[in-house]
């Protein structure tokens, strides 16, 4: 079963190509924007505008399109591969390409506008910021595009049930089904702020906009994002990673309990990052932020998990003694580029969950909110296991569906040590600042590290000059993972017939439970359905009742309400 092939269409190859190579493009593009801002944030860089573009225009085309545009190509791309793969039926190539080019369309229309500077509004775009219309509208294509990548799944995934009655879902489906379906359920909320506030108010067809609900609707989806990051790379973690460093996963009923609690526990949890705002009861943010303790469980489950079968895959390679197993995985093998990628961004996760932990806390949150710990911690999870999980796969699906052989795998397999050495370096740069009380988004280079400024603070300086030196390690491996990737893009096709077809990692379990409670999707979707009714009914009713007719009087000589 692990070893198997399947030769996919010149169509699909193609396609699935061209999701990974354009938004590489745009990745370099928003990480050269990462770049600038460490520059700026220290005052090395003092012109604003420097070459074209400003500071807060490149922290938006930083945020837009290395968060949301790349992951989105990314996590699309991977569930055609993988669908198709696991469950040996080829794709809706028609519908398959309507996706894509939406997604490219909307993606591209969003960053030019971007570019001219008519959509400087930050990553979470929230109002007062107005962009142009049309940066609502890319974006909106780009959401609805990944919507109908995910349908064109559902036909040949039911397909394949009808087919295989009593049979287990292969583990990868069910782990880019679990992504999608909270993807789906999440981007609803963001696409009623769009499609019924936002691009209205945008257009000029109406003069007022509720802030509060509008950055309710945006972080009910901005939190389950997270989780639309983090699943695609925890999906090879469960299925490749084993593999890949010689062993088997340790309990294929680990992996599918996982999954499914994500889609319970993943959505519920957007007012944390409300508990400085008013108009919600404190006793709804807290409910939020037992929901978001919760989704630590499937996170220490697969710590468990992976450790297991990675202690298997030591042994297996002759570990003897009790932690010496550690020593034993393929680190440093040239042949194993792809387990550098998933190793380094695994070990960045344990800091980047610890980190979320505090985040979340009530009390905690209240010291670290707006605070340059935010991003510190932002970038120990989305740039870490993420970014290097996809950057590793990216790497392996070009080079599967464009029938070519990895070119400079030396260069490919130190490039997460690199970044993750930068990454390490920058994120404790920003998180002691931030206990400091360093501000996220702020050119700080303007004003707190500036010694002509009456704001200048010279106790952060240390900490911004190590967010300096970290980011700058950071772009020179991502400047060496891209002479591995566009190397291998254009290097000669292998015309061979074992060239011609694809094949994944897959790894077998140790231990293959029956787990005949875990098949069924239904009874977890209801279950979060539920949990959202209960946990965003008296946020909402909160939200329209203190910002519309009914909000308490007050006098403006006090912050007190009178009643």
């Amino acid at each position: 079963m692990s070893d198997y092939s399947f030769r996919f269409s010149k169509s699909s190859k193609y396609l699935n190509a061209t999701l990974i190579i354009i938004p590489m493009i745009l990745l370099f593009i928003g990480v050269y924007g990462g770049l600038m801002q460490t520059l700026f944030r220290a005052g090395i860089i003092q012109s604003d505008p420097f070459v074209g573009g400003d500071y807060y225009k490149g922290l938006t085309f930083h945020g837009v399109l290395n968060a949301i545009v790349f992951t989105t190509f990314f996590a699309v791309a991977l569930g055609n591969a993988l669908v198709s793969y696991s469950l040996q039926k080829q794709l809706n190539t028609k519908i398959a390409w309507a996706s894509g080019i939406m997604m490219l369309v909307g993606s591209v229309v969003a960053a030019v506008v971007i570019l001219i500077g008519e959509a400087t509004v930050l990553y979470t775009f929230y109002p007062p910021l107005k962009a142009h219309p049309l940066f609502y509208i890319g974006l909106t294509l780009l959401v609805v595009g990944s919507w109908v990548a995910f349908y064109n799944w559902i036909p040949m995934y039911l397909e394949w049930r009808h087919e295989n009655k009593g049979k287990k879902t292969p583990l990868a489906v069910v782990g880019m089904f679990t992504t999608f379906i909270i993807w789906f359920i999440a981007t609803l909320a963001v696409a009623t702020e769009i499609l019924f506030m936002l691009l209205p108010w945008s257009l000029g067809l109406v003069d007022e906009v509720n802030v509060m609900l509008a950055r309710t609707l945006f972080w009910f989806f901005g939190h389950p994002l997270v989780y639309f990051w983090l699943l695609p790379a925890y999906v090879m973690y469960y299925v490749f990673m084993p593999k890949l460093a010689g062993g088997k996963l340790y309990s294929d009923m680990a992996g599918r309990l996982v999954f499914m609690l994500f889609i319970v526990f993943s959505i519920p949890v957007g007012t944390h990052h409300q508990y400085m705002d008013p108009a919600i009861s404190s006793q709804w943010k807290l409910l939020h932020g037992i929901f978001t303790f919760a989704v630590a469980l499937p996170s220490l489950i697969t710590a468990f998990t992976l450790a297991a079968s990675l202690e298997h895959a030591g042994r297996n390679n002759g570990a003897k003694g009790l932690f010496g197993w550690m020593w034993k995985l393929p680190y440093f093998d040239k042949e194993k580029w792809f387990f550098s990628f998933l190793i380094t961004g695994l070990i960045i996760f344990i800091f980047g969950g610890i980190g979320g932990i505090i985040n979340a806390s009530y009390s905690m949150n209240t010291v670290v909110h707006n605070t340059a710990w935010v991003p510190g911690h932002f970038h120990l999870t989305v740039a870490g296991p993420v970014l290097l999980a996809f950057l590793g796969g990216s790497l392996y699906l070009v080079g599967q569906f464009m029938g070519k052989k990895i070119r400079l795998k030396g260069l490919a397999m130190i490039t997460p040590y690199i970044y993750t050495v930068g990454l390490l370096i920058m994120s404790y740069g920003l998180k002691i600042g931030g206990l400091k009380g360093m501000p996220r988004r702020t050119n700080t280079g303007a004003s707190y590290a500036n010694p002509d400024s009456v704001l200048y603070q010279p106790d952060w300086i240390a900490y911004i000059d190590m967010s300096v030196i970290g980011g700058s390690i950071m772009f020179i491996g991502i400047v060496i993972y891209l002479i591995s990737f566009f190397g291998t893009v254009f290097s000669k096709s292998d015309s061979s017939e074992e060239g011609s077809v694809v094949t994944f990692p897959i790894s077998e379990p140790l231990h293959d439970e029956p787990a005949t409670w875990l098949r069924n999707f239904k009874p977890f979707i209801i279950m979060v359905i539920i949990l959202i009714v209960l946990s965003y009914t008296p946020v909402i009713y909160d939200v329209i009742t203190t910002t519309y007719d009914t909000s308490l009087p007050f006098s403006p000589n006090s912050p007190v309400p009178l009643r």
